[in-house]
């Protein structure tokens, strides 16, 4: 009953959540996504500027901006004031006498099914909302790549690592920030690209400028290649450069 009670409160916060943010983008707070954007163009701007002081100036003035911007949402204190509530009613229920359930145990079956044996690997990278991130600069093992990233840039060197036989993907997700891969030059690559406002460099195809685009890019050998890598990327504001190396 709490599970469904959990599952049923998150829902209808998160559908409360996504009304309320219209209804003050549309009526109540029109500049909102103009700021926000524009804070953050000021910290990717900033960022790239390092270490000179018109950069740290931009980023530290971008941040402060942006984090303004989001604490003074409607939105922003519906969440907080949602979350308050959900941390006391979980503490009203600890303090309550709690439930004795007995089970009921049935006898086994006659031949037991097997254990599934499981593998936990480590990632490359993580969610990161701020932070750049790369591959090792040494040999290492690999594993597919499925991230979603807020401010920063992320860097993934593949001719330092064993790409399995089959096809290998790499999910990236980005906010603000650069995105870089580098594919040795017997792998064969499809590349799916979109971007609000950045340029895009795929190994002999360039775009200097891209507002609102898709970009779609693929090796003439990738459909019969044993080994090929698959490449989503996605970015608010950023570049994206795919080299051979």
């Amino acid at each position: 009953m709490f599970n469904n009670f959990k599952s049923d409160y998150i829902s209808w916060i998160v559908l409360i959540g996504l009304v309320l943010l219209l209804l003050e983008v549309s009526f109540f707070n029109e500049g909102l996504i103009f700021s926000l954007l524009a804070s953050g163009a000021m910290v990717y701007f900033g960022r790239s500027l390092m270490p000179r002081m018109t950069g740290k100036i931009l980023f530290w003035a971008g941040l402060f901006f942006f984090l303004s911007s989001v604490f003074s949402m409607m939105t922003f204190r519906f969440f907080l004031l949602a979350a308050l509530i959900y941390i006391l009613y979980q503490y009203g229920k600890s303090k309550k006498k709690p439930e004795v359930i007995v089970p009921i145990l049935e006898e086994p079956a006659s031949a037991e099914a097997p254990k599934e044996t499981v593998v936990q690997k480590q990632p490359l990278f993580e969610n990161r909302m701020f932070g750049h991130q790369a591959t090792p600069p040494h040999p290492y093992e690999w594993n597919d790549v499925n991230i979603q990233t807020g401010i920063g840039d992320t860097v993934i060197d593949l001719s330092l690592t064993v790409l399995p036989k089959g096809e290998t993907v790499i999910f990236i997700r980005n906010l603000i920030g650069n995105i870089k891969v580098f594919v040795p030059y017997d792998l064969e690559v499809v590349v799916r690209h979109s971007s609000l406002l950045g340029s895009a460099e795929v190994l002999e195809h360039e775009e200097d400028k891209i507002l609102n685009q898709s970009l779609y890019i693929q090796t003439p050998g990738y459909e019969m290649a044993e080994q090929k890598v698959k490449i989503f990327t996605s970015s608010v504001v950023g570049n994206l450069e795919v080299k051979r190396i």
